[in-house]
C-alpha cells in the first residue's frame, strides 16, 4: 500500500473512532478548559484599547535571563551582532537605545487587514505598541527629526516619520513610548483618556496574563479575506469561522518553554470536530515525513524537526475549547537549525 493510501485509511479510521466517541464526548459534564497561565494583566496593557482584534504582550525583563540560552535567538532576545548589522549598530549609537538591554515590556494592539507578507512587512495592518524601558529622549527626538516632523495635537507632541507604512510615536512618560504604524495609524495617537474595555477580551487576557509571552485574538472580528484559503472546502471554512477567540501563552519551565494555544469555538460539536481534524493532520503529516519520497525538497534535518513537532504537540478538546500544547526544548530547536546534522 502506498503512503498516500495508508494516510487516507488512517484518517478514515480516525474519523470512525471519532464518530463512536463523539456521542460520549458531547454528553460529558460541561466544564471550561482551565486557564493556561492565569494572572492579572500587566500595567503596560492599561493603555491598549481592548476593541483591537489582536492583543499581545511580552515581558522582556522576565525573559532576559534566557539570553544566554538556546532560546534567545528564537525569541528575539539577542540583538544582531554589531559586526553583522551596521544599521543596527548606528541606530544604537544615535538613539542610545538597545532593545536587548533597554526594552522591559511591550504590549501591542493589531487591527489586521491582511496577513503579513513573507518579507515581514505589515502593509495595511494598523499597529499600536506601548513600550516600557530606558529611553534617551533627546537622542530619540533628534534621530526622529532627521527625516520626520513634529505635530502638535492639543497638549500632545506627536513625532511623524515617513515611510511605507508611516510611523508615529509619542512619549507618554520618561520610561514609556506609544508607537503607531500602518494605514490611518495617525488616528491612533494621542491615546484616548479612557481606553475601550471589552469584558470578553478582558476575560481572555486574564487566562494567559501570568505568562511572560501571551497573545489574544478575537477571531470573530477578522476581515473576510482571512477565510479566502478555505473557500474550496466549505467544511473547513465553517470550522474556521466557528472559532470565536484564541489565546496563546509561552512560559519558561526549566529546560523548556511551555507553549499553549487555546481556540474557543461557538459549540461543543465544532470544538470536537476541530480537534479530530487536527489529530488527523498530525497523523497524515507524520506518515508523509516518514517517507523520503513524500518530503520533496525538505532536508533530513527539517523533517526531523517537523516530525518532533507533530509528535509532541498535544491536542486536547474540552467543552467549546481546543488546546494545542507543546514543550519547546533546546534539542528541538537544534534539530531545526540549518547547521544541525543527524546521525
Amino acid at each position: 500500500m502506498t503512503a498516500p493510501k495508508r494516510a487516507l485509511v488512517a484518517v478514515a479510521v480516525l474519523f470512525c473512532l471519532g464518530a463512536v466517541a463523539g456521542g460520549i464526548y458531547l454528553h460529558r459534564i460541561r466544564r471550561p478548559l482551565p486557564p493556561a497561565s492565569a494572572g492579572p494583566p500587566p500595567d503596560v496593557l492599561t493603555e491598549i484599547p481592548q476593541n483591537a482584534p489582536v492583543i499581545a504582550c511580552v515581558d522582556f525583563s522576565a525573559l532576559r535571563p534566557l539570553r544566554n540560552s538556546p532560546f534567545a535567538a528564537a525569541l528575539g532576545l539577542v540583538a544582531p551582532p554589531p559586526a553583522a548589522d551596521k544599521d543596527y549598530r548606528d541606530f544604537v549609537r544615535d538613539t542610545g537605545f538597545d532593545y536587548e538591554r533597554d526594552l522591559d515590556k511591550a504590549a501591542v494592539a493589531l487591527w489586521p487587514v491582511r496577513l503579513p507578507s513573507p518579507s515581514g512587512v505589515m502593509g495595511e495592518n494598523r499597529v499600536l505598541a506601548i513600550a516600557d524601558g530606558k529611553f534617551d529622549r533627546e537622542k530619540i527626538q533628534a534621530y526622529a527629526l532627521r527625516s520626520g516632523r513634529v505635530e502638535s495635537r492639543g497638549s500632545h507632541t506627536i513625532y511623524a516619520i515617513p515611510g511605507n507604512p508611516p510611523t508615529f510615536f509619542e512619549f507618554l512618560s520618561p520610561t514609556r513610548l506609544a508607537i503607531a504604524s500602518g494605514t490611518n495609524s495617525e488616528n491612533l495617537l494621542p491615546l484616548p483618556e479612557s481606553p475601550v474595555r471589552d469584558p470578553d477580551m478582558q476575560a481572555r487576557i486574564e487566562r494567559v496574563a501570568g505568562a511572560p509571552i501571551f497573545a489574544i485574538a478575537r477571531t470573530s472580528h477578522l476581515p473576510q479575506r482571512f477565510y479566502a484559503p478555505f473557500h474550496n472546502s466549505p467544511q473547513l471554512e465553517q470550522l474556521a469561522r466557528s472559532i470565536q477567540g484564541m489565546t496563546f501563552a509561552g512560559q519558561p519551565d526549566g529546560n523548556a518553554i511551555k507553549t499553549t494555544l487555546d481556540a474557543e469555538s461557538d459549540s461543543i460539536k465544532d470544538a470536537f470536530e476541530i480537534s479530530t481534524l487536527l489529530n488527523g493532520f498530525r497523523m497524515v503529516g507524520s506518515m508523509a515525513l516518514a517517507d523520503p519520497k513524500m518530503r520533496g525538497p525538505m532536508t533530513r534535518q527539517q523533517a526531523t524537526f517537523l516530525t518532533a513537532l507533530l509528535r509532541q504537540t498535544k491536542v486536547t478538546p474540552q467543552d467549546r475549547w481546543v488546546r494545542l500544547s507543546l514543550d519547546i526544548t533546546p534539542a528541538m530547536l537544534a534539530a531545526g537549525s540549518p547547521g544541525h546534522r543527524t546521525h
